[in-house]
């Protein structure tokens, strides 16, 4: 008869697997609801019920501190394992707020809504140079915070909160409808900054020291890195604009200009074509990505504006070692619109051999990968783009292709005497160069 297999864990007391839960990081805590009932146990939430009806402005005072308090109660509550999660309800809006602590002084806010109402439109303006008014002394020794589907009614909440909050050093704000604006001023703390989906807002302002990675996933918006001397890692993943009367050229380029210290550089394809439409030409600005070594380009497909814009970008881009350029269908396809300007990037008047003359020499370029290419399908564009990087780099070391199929392909230098400016097929190798006494050509990795 097989042996009975027997949990011995989870048959632990309760208090003992709420000391267990207490010192995982807290999305490895999260998976051991899925372990058992009595692992799925520890995930309910402690219930505060704690305020006054009325709409007066004490009444909403006193329930913004109330807030506070309890989730300082929570953060403060590391000698009582079995308080994982806090749930409290505010008297206006029919808004619940889950929180939810981690072990690194880290917090969690869902903010969910029982009914769907008419969109409030707010903003989230941070001061830390200010005094506020509500302190709570739990929340002074926070790191990492989390805020997720803020609304109107609780902006009081979050703005207090973020305040109180004087030694963040991570920030993520998600899926705020009707959030418009997020201002953070005089931060000497905050090192990472994450703002997702916020589809509302309409400007963002940040003057943080300390800061060294900035990620914003969203439409095209008014952004402002102030004193971002630390800054080395920014993230601009565009699914689009406002609306075309709304794209400002020299917005755009002052926030590339408050970048020139970053070292690393995520960007979308249609906003350096839009750019280049607009009237820049990247050679003559008066700033360059001086530090900028690895930089991202993504976007929904290529197109003969994509990569004319993407090689005259990279005239300000003089020490660039790491180049990904990513194609995902999956993704927002976005369209140039037709600006008026009188002077050009010269791509839009000249062949692309000539765009390819204009480009500098690649001095420290050594890697460059190519993802979600369809090898059959863009045949000419990507050829025209390797043999753009062959001829402007010196000191490259590997150039490979991974089609959408998973597919690896590695440019390697093979032997060729047949004058042609066509791809062909031989021998699972593609040829990609334009006629040499040699050629350079895909090599299907096996």
């Amino acid at each position: 008869m097989a042996q009975e297999h027997v949990d011995l864990i989870s048959s632990l007391p309760q208090d003992i697997l709420h000391k267990i839960n207490s010192f995982l990081p807290l999305k490895e805590a999260v998976r051991t609801s899925l372990l058992s009932t009595r692992w799925r146990s520890l995930w309910s939430p402690t219930t505060v019920n704690h305020f006054a009806a009325g709409d007066s402005p004490i009444s909403a005072f006193d329930a913004v501190k109330d807030s506070l308090e309890a989730v300082g109660a929570l953060l403060g509550s590391y000698e009582s394992p079995e308080m994982r999660k806090l749930c409290f309800q505010f008297p206006k809006g029919d808004v619940t707020v889950l929180a939810t602590k981690g072990v690194e002084k880290e917090l969690h806010l869902n903010f969910f809504h029982s009914k769907k109402e008419d969109k409030s439109y707010y903003q989230m303006k941070v001061d830390f140079g200010d005094t506020t008014l509500i302190n709570i002394t739990n929340l002074s020794t926070l790191r990492i915070l989390h805020l997720r589907s803020v609304v109107g009614v609780t902006e009081d909440f979050a703005s207090s909160l973020l305040t109180n909050c004087q030694l963040l050093q991570s920030l993520r704000i998600e899926k705020c409808e009707g959030l418009k604006r997020i201002g953070i001023e005089k931060n000497e703390s905050l090192r990472s900054l994450m703002i997702v989906d916020c589809m509302d807002i309409e400007n963002v302002t940040v003057s943080a020291t300390a800061l060294r990675s900035f990620v914003y996933k969203g439409l095209l918006t008014q952004i402002h890195m102030k004193n971002a001397l630390n800054l080395v890692d920014v993230v601009l993943d565009l699914e689009g604009a406002f609306g075309n009367s709304d794209f400002d050229c020299e917005e755009v380029l002052s926030l590339f200009s408050s970048l020139k210290e970053v070292e690393t550089l995520t960007t979308s394809g249609w906003l350096l074509e839009w750019l280049c439409s607009a009237g820049v030409i990247f050679g003559r600005l008066e700033f360059q990505l001086s530090k900028l070594k690895q930089l991202r380009w993504i976007d929904s497909l290529m197109d003969n504006g994509k990569r004319d814009s993407l090689a005259c970008f990279l005239n300000i881009c003089p020490i660039l070692e790491k180049l990904f350029i990513t194609i995902d269908p999956s993704r927002r396809r976005v369209t140039c619109p037709y600006f008026h300007q009188h002077w050009h990037e010269p791509h839009l008047w000249m062949d692309f051999p000539t765009v390819k003359s204009n480009v500098s020499l690649l001095k420290h370029l050594t890697l460059v990968k190519f993802l979600g290419f369809t090898i059959n399908g863009e045949d000419g564009l990507l050829s025209s783009l390797v043999d753009l990087l062959l001829e402007k780099t010196i000191v490259l070391k590997s150039m490979t292709v991974k089609s959408q199929e998973n597919v690896s392909w590695g440019v390697m230098k093979v032997p060729d005497k047949r004058p042609t400016h066509k791809w062909w097929n031989y021998r699972r190798w593609t040829a990609i160069s334009v006629p040499r006494s040699f050629c350079f050509a895909l090599m299907e990795d096996r």
